[in-house]
């Protein structure tokens, strides 16, 4: 058995969710790839791959080996493009999505020293905050916020996202100041609506974990919208500080619940593992790493006015 294809068919599955889809990208026949993965699981003993007469999905182990064999040949991959192709010029087609409030405000803005420094790639930039299925979809690469699902996608953590929970003055002065997660379930808090249940996460005592369901009066699709709602004082909003750092500094929205520290995300860069090679994509993923860094550029500050709010 040749292991390393094995492991390619297998991964290009749980991309796909199809022998056939999988079969077609690596110009393979399905029934090789059907051996391959029964040879692979002949071998670990275990089922991979549950398959029915009409869905496909990865077993527990499957998920598992699927994102510890993406991350192997990762590195297998940047082993081959340090000694084979690390001096080719990134050039092409470089197609991208990134969340639409953090693409307006931070990724647009610094893409024009990416492109001044790479002139033979073309940029197509996509900004929306649905889910995108970056195979199904033909995507090099997307920037995502939060805490990343198990996933075959190489996942690159770039810098922490630090979450807020804040008013403005006025709303503050006339409904009062929260002074646990629980006192939220009389206020107004202002809710994404892409982004399921409205429920705020924090820390608890002993590192638990305390989830609040808040209501409101408004829920909206994007980021700078729920900003200005809280600025009029519609509300509390929960909300990155890349939205709403510099009103916090400049006192303009004052920062609530801070000594129990709303759940951190982190920012992302994903791209399957047979694109890695590629190196436009590499050449992205090291100005990304290169821009946004740990602690990010709209943190600087913000500490001290939070803690004289």
């Amino acid at each position: 058995m040749d292991r390393l294809a094995c492991l390619r068919s297998f991964l290009r599955i749980a991309e796909t969710r199809s022998f056939s889809e999988a079969a077609r990208h690596l110009r393979l026949s399905k029934s090789l790839i059907s051996r391959q993965i029964s040879a692979l699981e002949a071998e670990l003993g275990v089922v991979l791959i549950s398959r029915t007469t009409r869905r496909l999905s990865l077993t527990e182990a499957g998920l598992s080996y699927a994102e510890r064999c993406s991350r192997v040949l990762a590195d297998l991959d940047d082993a081959d493009l340090a000694v084979s192709r690390l001096q080719v010029v990134p050039r092409g087609r470089l197609k991208v999505t990134a969340p639409m409030s953090f693409g307006t405000l931070h990724l647009s803005p610094a893409l024009s020293s990416f492109i001044e420094r790479y002139p033979e790639i073309e940029m197509d930039l996509a900004l929306n905050d649905r889910y995108v299925d970056l195979i199904e979809e033909g995507f090099d690469l997307a920037l995502r916020i939060g805490r990343l699902e198990d996933s075959s996608l190489i996942a690159k953590r770039l810098c922490p996202i630090r979450r807020v929970v804040c008013a403005s003055p006025g709303y503050l002065e006339s409904h009062g100041i929260p002074q646990t997660p629980a006192d939220l379930l009389a206020h107004h808090c202002l809710s994404h609506s892409e982004l399921g249940p409205s429920q705020w996460r924090f820390s608890g005592p002993k590192g638990t974990v305390v989830t609040i369901d808040v209501k409101g009066p408004v829920r909206v699709n994007n980021g700078e919208a729920m900003r200005h709602l809280a600025l009029a004082g519609v509300g509390l909003v929960y909300l990155p500080s890349f939205f709403v750092g510099p009103d916090i500094r400049e006192g303009r929205l004052t920062p609530v619940l801070e000594a129990h520290s709303p759940q951190d995300a982190a920012l992302f860069a994903l791209y399957p593992h047979t694109r890695h090679l590629s190196p436009k994509v590499r050449a992205f993923v090291d100005f990304l790493a290169e821009t946004f860094t740990a602690p990010p550029y709209w943190d600087e500050g913000l500490d001290e006015a939070c803690q004289k709010a």
